[in-house]
């Protein structure tokens, strides 16, 4: 029984090996050079100016779930097209409805302007 598992074994164990390696051969070899520029903190693309525990609006969370929400649909969409013959035309109906659901979601938060940055 360990024998069919000493491939993965050996697999994680470059991994992890690979990984240290590529981190220490970085901190030898890199040059430092500090200055204020690179010392000041970078979030989002904004100039940190302010308050640290500065609200955010609604409206990030909102698109982060929808975000989600699409990015879900798209794993489902894999194992569907794997089996997507042995289905038939039953799998294929079913794809279509569940596309059409998630295509009017899309098209309620475009309308809602929930997609709108401004």
């Amino acid at each position: 029984m360990s024998q069919a598992y000493l491939g993965i074994a050996i697999l994680f164990a470059v991994g992890i090996l690979n990984a240290m390696v590529m981190l220490g051969l970085s901190h030898l070899i890199s040059v430092r050079r500090k200055t204020t520029a690179k010392a000041i903190a970078y979030e989002s693309g904004m100039q940190p100016l302010g308050d640290t525990r500065q609200r955010f609006s609604v409206k990030f969370y909102v698109v982060a779930m929808l975000f989600i929400v699409f990015d879900i649909e798209t794993i489902f969409f894999l194992p569907w097209a794997v089996i997507f013959r042995d289905l038939g035309l039953f799998g294929l109906i079913e794809m279509f409805v569940f596309m059409g659901v998630l295509a009017v979601g899309l098209a309620y938060a475009w309308k809602k302007g929930t997609l709108e940055w401004d």
